[in-house]
């Protein structure tokens, strides 16, 4: 077992040195955690967290002035957060959510991704970070993390692994190092220390690699899914130590070495994988979050593993969102090195309400000149089959239509997006944090737990031809597609692994902190999470599950500046008699008030107002995003 897990490692250090109609399912056998010969129940379910920064210097009803950072002065600042500021998380709020997951989680989950930042910013100069503060500060994290989910009965177990009832895959956040942002070519101190601190999560004969690059994979569930943890600082463009991922010369180029090797071992082993980091691969003009040889390599491996990646999860940027990668955009000359991308400045990586404001309006803007095409959305599937045939009467128009060697409207938009599960993309989701710039947040996610009653031929196969080496003339950057006869991955296509649903859950600190600081609090009264929406039974969003196809449909919609009747969200606004136009005005009296209504794009107003958790009230949300619906 070890030596199979070594193998894709050695293999990378050399490398560095030199459809509808799914097969019957049925249920997942229980998986055991590691050599322990206890098994462990599946539920199906996963945990993603973000964003803690702790600060023990946080005061309680100090002022949450940016230039004060709730250290100093007196104002507002909650004892569990001051929500809507700059202010980090008082330790407070540390304590009451693993709380809250030790109450509400624990015992219904399988695995938890932690993408990092888990030290406070350095945003006081009275109080400068130190090495010992942020290794301090993560230490604590790993403490809470064991008090949790730390098995009880592992007093003479030696291997520190295994010191948990269900896996735990941290990250590298740009405020886990010293100075932020600034991660050097490894081994260096940063992984060195955190090969330590992280002890009890990095698999033993991974810590070597870790100490090179900071990345490493755990099998969440052995033989079957594994979540690989990216050091997304050496993609990250805020970075100056690093240079993007065409030279050999740079660790972002060896990173995507060992990525490649590894998904290429985890289809050879019939594996499944969730990527994670901490920085997303944002791409907009003015938030372009990776160098862009990085992004391009990430869209590349991304659609060349389709078949065995579920899908990408981070965190880093406070807000809830999603991205979608275009595989038409890959250029392997830029990959390649044959030609360098456009030297664009270096971004601040201040991500203010103001700059997300422009970057949310800018994945819009990018997001409306998606392929969008009712009619296919009217024949998809009952039952989770998206592909059922026209009835009867639109079948004989497509076969006329075919005769005449025309294509279908519908048949030209798969076209466009890639086929029936949008092959063309790839989706990349991004979780609030837990640091309450808005509200505290956590996101559950549910997957599906079933797996085909036996691997088809033709994936054993494409192993097989894959396994066999290749010629030594053979130096195409471009990693091996998967084969053309194997079904869509998990991402694509629901199956084994498949994400299917997620639960945002957020705590509302105006309302807790109140309660707390009222002297008749409620007996009652606590902290608590809440659920803000779920996507399994949310009408608006509509996502019948979390595939490609589904967030594609999605973003189509959000970027229609003239939405579809079910789409649109009227308000009623007041006006001045000075905003009406010259015909109108004849017909009201001078200076007289009016009510106009405005129509918006509901889908859009709903994902705006959940990527600031429901912290901005309507009337400025429609200031800020609200256009009305083009004649």
């Amino acid at each position: 077992m070890i030596v199979r897990s070594l193998l894709p490692l050695l293999l990378w250090a050399a490398a560095c040195h030199g459809v509808p109609g799914a097969p019957q399912q049925k249920p997942l056998l229980p998986a055991v955690v590691s050599s322990n010969p206890k098994e462990r129940k599946l539920h199906g379910r996963f945990l993603h967290i973000t964003d803690f920064h702790p600060d023990r210097f946080y005061s309680r009803s100090s002022s949450t002035d940016s230039d004060d950072a709730c250290h100093w002065g007196e104002g507002d600042a909650g004892i569990f957060g001051a929500e809507k500021t700059d202010c980090d998380s008082p330790i407070a709020l540390i304590n009451a959510t693993f709380q809250w997951i030790n109450d509400n989680l624990k015992n219904s989950i399988d695995f938890v991704v932690w993408t990092g930042d888990s030290a406070r910013h350095d945003n006081d100069e009275l109080i400068p970070r130190t090495e010992e503060q942020v290794i301090e500060l993560n230490e604590l994290l790993v403490h809470k993390f064991v008090e949790v989910f730390g098995k009880e009965d592992n007093i003479n177990d030696t291997d520190p692994t295994n010191d948990f009832t269900i896996p735990i895959v941290p990250n590298f956040g740009n405020n886990d190092i010293l100075p932020h942002n600034i991660f050097t070519q490894g081994p260096n101190r940063w992984t060195k220390t955190f090969s330590h601190v992280w002890r009890k999560f990095i698999p033993e004969e991974q810590r070597h690699g870790f100490e090179r690059g900071g990345w490493f994979f755990v099998e969440v569930i052995p033989n079957k899914l594994a979540v690989l943890s990216l050091n997304t600082l050496y993609f990250f463009n805020s970075n100056t130590a690093v240079n993007g991922c065409a030279s050999k010369k740079e660790p972002g180029y060896e990173h995507f070495e060992w990525l490649r090797i590894q998904l290429q071992f985890f289809r050879q082993r019939g594996m499944k994988v969730i990527l994670m980091g901490h920085v997303p691969p944002a791409r907009t003009p003015s938030k372009q979050s990776w160098d862009e040889t990085c992004w391009q390599k990430y869209t590349l491996w991304l659609q060349q593993y389709r078949d065995i990646v579920v899908g990408g999860l981070y965190g880093h940027m406070n807000i809830d969102h999603f991205m979608i990668q275009d595989n038409n955009q890959i250029d392997m000359q830029l990959i390649a090195g044959h030609v360098k991308s456009e030297n664009k400045p270096r971004q601040s990586d201040d991500f203010s309400i103001q700059s997300s404001a422009a970057y949310l309006t800018e994945l819009r803007y990018g997001w409306s000149s998606l392929p969008d095409n009712v009619e296919a959305k009217n024949i998809e599937a009952l039952n989770g089959v998206r592909l059922n045939k026209h009835k009867n009467k639109d079948n004989k128009k497509k076969n006329k239509d075919k005769k005449k060697g025309r294509k279908s409207k519908h048949d030209k938009f798969l076209d466009k997006i890639g086929g029936p599960w949008a092959e063309r993309y790839s989706a990349t989701l991004v979780s609030a944090s837990v640091v309450p710039n808005y509200f505290p947040t956590l996101r559950v996610f549910e997957y599906n737990i079933t797996e085909p009653l036996e691997t088809p031929k033709s994936i054993q196969d494409n192993i097989e031809r894959q396994t066999s080496p290749r010629s030594k003339k053979h130096k195409s950057v471009k990693p091996h597609p998967p084969s053309k006869s194997q079904p869509p991955g998990p991402a694509y296509s629901p199956q084994t692994f498949s994400w299917l649903s997620y639960t945002q859950y957020f705590a509302n600190l105006t309302r807790i902190n109140a309660d707390f600081a009222s002297p008749r609090r409620s007996k009652h009264a606590g902290f608590t999470y809440e659920v803000e929406y779920d996507t399994k039974n949310d009408t608006i969003f509509g996502l019948q599950d979390l595939t490609v196809r589904s967030f594609v449909d999605l973003a189509a919609r959000i970027g229609a500046y003239k939405p579809k009747k079910d789409d649109l969200l009227s308000t009623t606004r007041e006006e001045v008699e000075g905003d009406f136009s010259a015909t109108k005005r004849k017909k009201h009296k001078k200076n007289k008030k009016h009510k106009k209504r405005k129509e918006m794009n509901k889908t859009w107003f709903t994902f705006v107002n959940r990527a600031y958790v429901g912290t901005k009230n309507e009337e400025d949300l429609h200031d800020q995003f609200g256009f009305a619906v083009e004649d």
